[in-house]
């Protein structure tokens, strides 16, 4: 992946493309929702395994029933293809 960073207007358009993900402040962000703290531990631990093969890490907080995740590409300063591509694949979790 090119890694270049999107402009404001590129990365509005391709949010239809992930679900349930805003742009806010110049970071993708999601939250999930689950019914206990196992739940949303063992969905951590999910985006983890995904952010590990990617070498893309998203910044997580999570307690009983919740997730968030917030991406962003450091060393770009913004967003870029590789955010999407992670956020995709956090994304069919939810399948």
């Amino acid at each position: 992946m090119e890694r270049k960073k999107l402009s404001d207007a590129e990365v509005n358009e391709r949010l239809s493309e992930l679900k349930d993900w805003k742009f806010v402040e110049g970071r993708l962000r999601k939250r999930t929702e689950f019914e206990n703290f196992a739940e949303s531990l063992a969905f951590v631990n999910k985006v983890g395994s995904i952010a590990e093969a990617a070498d893309h890490h998203p910044d997580i907080t999570f307690g009983w029933g919740y997730a968030e995740l917030e991406l962003m590409t450091h060393d770009r300063e913004g967003i870029t293809d590789v955010d999407f591509a992670v956020a995709a694949k956090i994304d069919e979790l939810d399948k």
